[in-house]
């Protein structure tokens, strides 16, 4: 059995939600697993990004995002709206931005800003932080218009994130 690995870097943008299409990414290292038979798992160790299988769209806004993604952004904006404010949401509650704001970490600076968040952990929560699909005599069956998406619902700044790709089979 054969375990491949990748892992690519993803630059996210502030004040909306970054949307990246990933099956490129995914195809590469299906070519370079060697794998003819098995399963492709892509993951986010980020808990406010997903990872999610849809159907390429043709059509963009003057964002760049495909016309499914903007139905997906105002769909959950009606049962998960953007947090604007402390207050909006029960978290992050007192205990977690003490927390926050004692980290030394630059990937998290120490601004109570930086922790109103709560609807990118809710979002990501119902996408998931994951997708497999089964690869079948070397070819990964996403169907002829299956595209796979990394999306990062955290709205507050840019960040740099991670996305792994797991391939195993024989």
């Amino acid at each position: 059995m054969v375990v491949f690995h990748k892992e690519i870097d993803l630059n996210t943008v502030a004040n909306r939600p970054s949307y990246h299409d990933v099956t490129s990414d995914v195809m590469e290292a299906l070519a370079s697993s060697g794998v003819q038979n098995g399963i492709c798992v892509v993951s986010s160790p980020h808990t406010t990004c997903a990872v999610f299988f849809e159907e390429f769209m043709h059509d963009k806004n003057y964002y760049g995002d495909e016309f499914l993604q903007v139905d997906l952004n105002e769909a959950l904006d009606k049962i998960v709206p953007v947090q604007r404010t402390e207050g909006q949401y029960h978290s992050p509650g007192p205990e977690h931005i003490a927390y926050g704001m004692a980290k030394t970490d630059p990937d998290y600076p120490a601004k109570e800003w930086t922790m109103l968040n709560t609807d990118g952990h809710l979002r990501s929560t119902l996408l998931g932080a994951s997708e497999t699909l089964i690869i079948k005599d070397g070819n990964l069956l996403n169907g002829k218009v299956g595209y796979i998406y990394f999306v990062d619902f955290d709205q507050t700044r840019e960040r740099r994130r991670k996305c792994n790709i797991v391939i195993m089979g024989e």
